[in-house]
């Protein structure tokens, strides 16, 4: 028999999983509370407690891991334009798993050197100008970013001919050279960086976290847990040469301090009147909304969609709804006793909040444009309309009564016509949080991993948003 040992330091629970590689069966899952403020093993093996009262004491092959723990891949990005290498630089940081805690555009101000100084990243992504085109901010940015007495990587990813001053000024910090992100105007270039944010993750920040201290329990950590996530919903949705994946895909990852979406679709114009703006979309592409989540930013979902917004979702008072906001906000760890008490009501609200709003950010716009020749569309992100598949993962969703409610805010509606959300969909949700461990197990056994995933997830039906057209 041959098993694998999947591992999912979470920035609340560890989870891990057991995987039977013959059978190609999930044989056992467990959690338990992340414990990264004392010994992040202290709660990898309470979870391997549990998990070994369902299989037994199993050999593994290999044991891997996932980790967003601690506050996970933490990042701050410059660039020069906001809507070209500073945008460059987020979709690139984004896209390897990270939480961008600070994008700055232009020159770095004092300000914003304090604010570095204060907590500084686990990485600073720096960018700016095309290959031959503006050096200058670059340039000045390195030197200011000389001046802090905290020392951190730097990835310089920017304008070619700016490289050499910038390592120059930045002798004393570890440097790491790529491509530039942006190497001519409206083209991007970010797998390179990809690539260079994930050994920096692995060499530098699993020491930081404390997660070398599981190394006699690990076969090696491979990823920041949105990199695994995204690496499953892309093999999902490509599929391997031997197995066939499921087509284009939106994936939804509802969390109680942030929400994840996920798209692997090329999102282009599906009308002939439509022209695009901006750089080209990833067709892998990942954004996060920290300030939509389930506990700890429920104030978030609260001010963007209004509270009689919520009052109504829910179906409770609005005296209820700010007597139960203010338990969360005391209580973080508050949970519905039931399927249908206030807070299970309430909760249905949030996760429809927040389905609502990051997908309306994540997703495409059109603008109307007026030319020579008539009116015109102007399109800027990915077009999603003929999406057909939406994965969620995440408890809210999980465990909802009717998720089908809540998947239907990720739908277009005639409230944002111009919102370029899915029209229709199957809905699969992921019931045993196999996602981050799959895209795990795909950098060993991409069929295998395949394979589970599309056994894994269910679908409880299908869902519309009444304009098919």
């Amino acid at each position: 028999m041959r098993y694998a040992l999947l591992i999912d330091f979470g920035s609340t629970f560890t989870k891990v999983t057991a995987v039977d590689l013959i059978s190609e069966e999930i044989i056992g899952t467990a959690s338990a509370f992340t414990t990264a403020d004392s010994d992040i093993g202290t709660g990898l093996n309470v979870a391997l407690d549990r998990l070994r009262r369902v299989t037994g004491d199993i050999a593994f092959d290999f044991k891997s891991a996932c980790s967003s723990a601690a506050g996970g891949l933490r990042m701050m990005v410059s660039g020069l334009v906001p809507e070209l290498t500073a945008e460059a630089a987020r979709l690139a940081a984004l896209g390897a798993g990270a939480r961008i805690t600070r994008l700055f555009t232009h020159e770095l101000t004092r300000r914003d050197l304090k604010d570095i100084e204060a907590d500084p990243p686990d990485i600073f992504l720096m960018t700016g100008g095309t290959d031959g085109g503006n050096r200058a901010c670059m340039e000045k940015n390195a030197g200011k970013l000389r001046s802090l007495s905290v020392r951190f990587p730097i990835i310089l990813a920017g304008n070619r001919q700016a490289i050499d001053a910038c390592e120059d000024a930045l002798e004393d910090f570890p440097v790491t050279v790529c491509p530039n992100v942006m190497p001519s105007f409206g083209v991007l270039n970010i797998e390179p960086v990809q690539r260079e944010i994930r050994d920096l993750f692995l060499k530098h920040i699993v020491n930081a976290r404390g997660l070398s201290k599981t190394k006699e329990i690990l076969s090696d950590i491979l990823m920041p847990t949105p990199s695994a996530i995204l690496s499953a919903m892309k093999l999902l949705a490509d599929g391997t040469e031997t197995e066939p994946g499921i087509g284009e895909l939106m994936g939804i990852d509802v969390g109680g301090a942030t929400t994840d979406v996920y798209t692997v679709a090329r999102g282009e114009p599906i009308d002939m009147n439509v022209i695009c703006k901006g750089l080209d979309e990833p067709y892998a592409k990942r954004t996060v909304e920290g300030d939509i989540g389930m506990r700890y930013s429920v104030a978030g979902i609260v001010s963007e969609v209004g509270q009689p917004w919520i009052s109504e979702c829910s179906g409770l008072t609005s005296d209820d709804c700010a007597a139960l906001m203010s338990e969360l906000l005391y209580d973080k760890s508050k949970v519905p006793l039931t399927n249908d008490d206030a807070m299970a009501r309430f909760d249905h609200a949030l996760a429809s909040g927040a389905v609502e709003i990051a997908t309306r950010r994540h997703a495409g716009v059109l603008e109307e444009a007026f030319t020579t020749s008539g009116l015109v569309y102007v399109q800027t992100g990915k077009d999603l309309r003929s999406v057909r598949q939406i994965i969620f993962t995440g408890g809210s969703f999980i465990h909802a009564q009717n998720p089908l409610d809540i998947a239907r805010h990720a739908l277009y509606t005639e409230r944002y016509p111009m919102s370029l959300r899915p029209k229709k969909a199957t809905v699969l949700k992921d019931d045993r949080y196999i996602l981050s461990a799959m895209g795990v197990l795909a950098e060993r056994e991409k069929d295998i991993a395949l394979r589970i995933i599309k056994r894994e997830l269910v679908s409880p039906g299908d869902i519309s948003s009444g304009d098919d057209s």
